[in-house]
């Protein structure tokens, strides 16, 4: 048998305040088992997983139609990326681009208007797909094809240490003789940066079966 445990009023409305701005439901068990206090205590943990789970839900598409439907609709946005002074010498080494302003750490925080060393554009650009795989997922395909880029531009520059993530948008969609052309409204945002790192609109090609 479980003994309910009793509230005081001003406790009941702070657990309902609380369940408003989280927007979670509890089951009534929950409240019987674990003393009010505790469970106030536990709002942020809740709220915070709740949170996250959010940003990790992915959208499902198995067909051209239901892809049409999220025309003009917000696809939704990744988790953050840091992009750590690691990746971008690794990607310098794959590029043969060395310039200072990415590599040199010393000279970067002397002479860089930055103080420090800077992502490759194409570095950023490149994280892309990577992105893109953590918003959509695509069923029933024989295969995918990215077909191009408009209207690219950069923006702000992403400093090492920088957390970025991809936000998306179904700019168009087409029917090519069973061949679904998608073109994706999308920008890399930086963490606590107003203005993106990059954005453009990406083309693919999805060969559905």
């Amino acid at each position: 048998m479980i003994k309910q445990v009793k509230r005081a009023p001003h406790a009941n409305k702070e657990l309902s305040s609380l369940s408003q701005v989280c927007m979670i439901n509890y089951p009534n068990n929950l409240l019987k088992l674990v003393p009010t206090v505790g469970i106030i205590k536990l709002f942020p943990y809740f709220c915070m997983r709740k949170h996250e789970n959010m940003q990790m839900s992915k959208l499902i598409i198995n067909s051209y139609e239901e892809f049409a439907t999220h025309l003009g609709q917000k696809l939704g946005e990744s988790d953050w990326l840091t992009v750590d002074q690691e990746r971008i010498n690794k990607f310098a080494d794959a590029t043969l681009d060395h310039q200072w302003i990415h590599v040199d750490v010393e000279r970067a925080k002397k002479e860089s208007p930055y103080k420090s060393t800077i992502a490759h554009g194409y570095l950023t650009l490149s994280l892309l797909p990577y992105l893109w795989e953590q918003i959509i997922e695509v069923h029933n395909l024989k295969m995918m094809v990215n077909y191009g880029m408009d209207q690219m531009r950069f923006g702000v520059p992403v400093i090492t240490g920088s957390r970025v993530r991809l936000t998306a948008t179904l700019h168009n969609i087409e029917n090519l003789r069973g061949i679904c052309k998608v073109q994706i409204k999308f920008a890399i945002e930086i963490e606590g940066q107003r203005k993106p790192a990059l954005q453009g609109i990406a083309t693919f090609l999805y060969y559905f079966n």
